[in-house]
C-alpha cells in the first residue's frame, strides 16, 4: 500500500458498462483501489479519479462507452483524471485517445489488477501525455489477483467468475482478441470464494465465464465444470441456488447432466447460446454445426432433469443468411421450444472474420427476420409460462414496488418482485406477487397468471404442489408433456 495514498484518501468514481463478467472485473478493480487506501464515491464530481470499465463487444456498447468517457473528459475539473479500462481499451488501445482527446490513462482487461499502479504513475507524471497499460498477454488468472474476491454481489445473488478469455474460433466475435485465450481459475480458489459468499448470506451463485463448459481444459481436467460444481456443492452446502451461465454447445457432457440432475442446489437451468439453427450458417459462423447433437442433447437434458429451463441466443441476418437458412432457424426454434430466447441482429465487427465475408444482409431484412423470430418465440414463451398456472414455485425475492392497473395508474397495493429458478437476473422474466415479501428470502408462491415474459402469483398458504428445482424425481413434478 502506498503511504501517500493512505494519507491522501483520494476518492474514485467507477462506472461499469457491459455484461456481468465486466461487472465482476469492476468489483475487483474497486477492491484493489480500496486496499490501496482509496475510497469509492457515487458522484463523479466528488472524485479525483474517474474510471469507466468499458464494453467493446458490439457497436451499441462501444458507442455507450465512448459517450460516457467523452462526457467525463468534457466535464471534469482541473484536479480530476479520467481512465478508460476494460474491453474497449484493450481492443483499441492508443486509438481510443485519438477518438477521445484528453483521456489520461488507458488500461486493458488483462492487467486490471494494476489499476492503482497506473493511478500512481498518473499522479507522478511530469507531462500531460496519456499513459497506457496494455500488455498483449497476461496469463495471471488465479495467480496474481491481489487477493480480491472475483465476484459481484447484487442483493442475495452473486456472479462468480470461474475463468477468463476464450479459445473458441467464432467468426463474429472479438472476445479472444480482447480477453486472450481461455484461462481457468484454480478449483480451490473458486471453492474458497463460494464459501466466503455463503458466509455473506448469498442465496444464488451464478457461475460465469466466456465459456463455462470449457472450464478446466487448460488445467488438464476432463469434465472440469462438473468437478467444480461437485466441489462447490460439498464446500458450500448452504447456498440454495447454483446457476450455470454461458455453456457452449457440444460441451454439455453427460457427466455435467448427471451432476446437475443429482444435486438439489444446482438449478435445472441452462444458458446455452446456440447462435443459429441451420448447419450452413453455423459453419460460416465457425460454430458447432452438428444440429443433430442439439436435438439429441436437448432430449437427454429434459429426460434427466425434469422441469429444465433452457435459455439460448440467436443471431439473425448473419452474412450470407438465405431465406432457406432463416426458415431453418425458425423450424429449429419451433421444434425445440426453448423457455427463453434472446435475439440479436448481426453487428459488423472490424477485425473479425465475419467482417470480410460476402453477402451482408440488408438492415431491413435483418429487422424483419428479427421481428418474425421474436414473434414465434413470444408465443412459445407464453405457452410455457401458462403451463405453470396453478403450480407452486420457490422465488428469490428481490424487492417491492407499487401496484398499477391496466392503464398504469397506481392502485395503492404493494407488489413483490422475485425470480424463480427459470429466471436469471437481468436477462429473464420476473414473478410478480401480491403483498410485501422479505427481500433476499426464498419463498413459495402459487402461480395465478402468466404473460409472455413474467408470471403473476400469490403467497402460498395451502399445501403446495411445489416444483422443486434440482430434484430429479419426486411428487409435484411437471411432466414435459404438460409443458411442451
Amino acid at each position: 500500500m502506498s503511504v501517500r495514498a493512505s494519507k491522501r484518501q483520494d476518492k474514485y468514481f467507477l462506472l461499469s458498462l457491459g455484461c456481468s463478467k465486466n461487472t465482476v472485473d469492476s468489483e475487483s478493480i474497486a477492491q484493489v483501489l480500496n486496499q490501496s487506501g482509496m475510497r469509492g464515491v457515487t458522484a463523479p464530481q466528488d472524485a479525483e479519479v474517474l474510471i469507466v470499465n468499458t464494453c467493446g463487444f458490439i457497436n451499441a456498447a462501444k458507442e455507450e462507452s465512448v459517450n460516457a468517457l467523452r462526457e467525463l473528459v468534457e466535464t471534469r475539473k482541473k484536479n480530476q483524471m479520467v481512465i478508460a479500462a476494460g474491453c474497449l481499451s484493450q481492443r483499441y488501445g492508443a486509438n481510443l485517445v485519438q477518438e477521445i482527446p484528453g483521456l489520461d490513462g488507458v488500461i486493458g482487461t488483462r492487467r486490471w489488477m494494476d489499476i492503482f499502479d497506473l493511478v500512481t504513475r498518473l499522479r507522478d507524471r511530469k507531462h500531460p501525455e496519456p499513459l497506457y497499460h496494455l500488455p498483449d498477454e497476461a496469463h495471471v488468472v488465479g495467480l496474481d489477483e491481489r487477493g480480491v474476491l472475483r465476484a459481484s454481489v447484487q442483493g442475495a445473488s452473486a456472479y462468480l467468475k470461474i475463468a477468463d478469455g476464450c479459445r473458441r474460433p467464432c467468426a463474429f466475435c472479438a472476445i479472444p482478441k480482447i480477453k486472450g485465450t481461455a484461462v481457468s481459475r484454480p478449483i480451490e480458489s473458486i471453492t474458497a470464494e463460494a464459501v466466503r459468499l455463503q458466509a455473506m448470506g448469498v442465496k444464488e451463485l451464478l457461475l460465469i465465464a466466456q465459456d463455462t463448459t470449457d472450464y478446466g481444459y487448460d488445467l488438464g481436467l476432463k469434465d472440469g465444470l462438473a468437478h467444480l460444481l461437485e466441489s462447490i456443492v460439498q464446500a458450500a452446502p448452504n447456498i440454495p441456488w447454483i446457476r450455470i451461465m454461458y455453456a457452449y454447445p457440444g460441451y454439455v457432457t453427460e457427466k455435467l447432466m448427471e451432476t446437475m440432475a443429482t444435486h438439489k442446489q444446482i438449478l435445472p437451468y441452462l444458458d446455452m447460446p446456440l447462435q443459429h439453427g441451420h448447419r450452413e450458417t453455423l459453419k460460416r459462423m465457425r460454430r458447432p454445426a452438428n444440429i443433430e447433437w442439439v436435438y439429441n442433447t436437448m432430449g437427454k437434458l429434459r429426460e434427466m432433469i425434469p422441469n429444465l429451463a433452457v435459455r439460448t441466443t440467436f443471431i439473425v441476418g448473419y452474412p450470407g443468411e438465405t431465406d432457406e437458412e432463416f426458415a431453418g432457424l425458425l423450424k429449429f426454434v419451433d421444434d425445440l421450444q426453448f423457455d427463453r430466447v434472446g435475439a440479436f441482429q448481426y453487428s459488423y465487427e472490424i477485425g473479425t472474420p465475419s467482417a470480410t465475408q460476402a453477402n451482408h444482409v440488408d438492415d431491413d431484412i435483418k429487422q424483419a427476420r428479427y421481428e418474425q423470430l421474436m414473434e414465434l418465440q413470444q408465443n412459445i414463451s407464453l405457452k410455457r409460462n401458462q403451463a405453470l398456472v396453478g403450480k407452486t414455485l420457490d422465488i428469490l425475492v428481490e424487492g417491492h414496488g407499487a401496484g398499477e392497473d391496466e392503464d398504469g395508474n397506481a392502485t395503492g397495493d404493494t407488489i413483490s418482485l422475485g425470480r424463480s429458478y427459470r429466471d436469471a437476473p437481468e436477462i429473464d422474466g420476473y414473478v410478480l406477487v401480491e403483498g410485501e415479501l422479505p427481500p433476499g428470502e426464498i419463498v413459495p408462491v402459487r402461480i395465478t397468471g402468466a404473460t409472455t415474459y413474467d408470471l403473476i402469483a400469490t403467497v402460498e398458504t395451502s399445501a403446495p404442489q411445489i416444483i422443486t428445482p434440482g430434484t430429479k424425481y419426486g411428487a409435484g413434478m411437471i411432466p414435459m408433456s404438460d409443458i411442451s
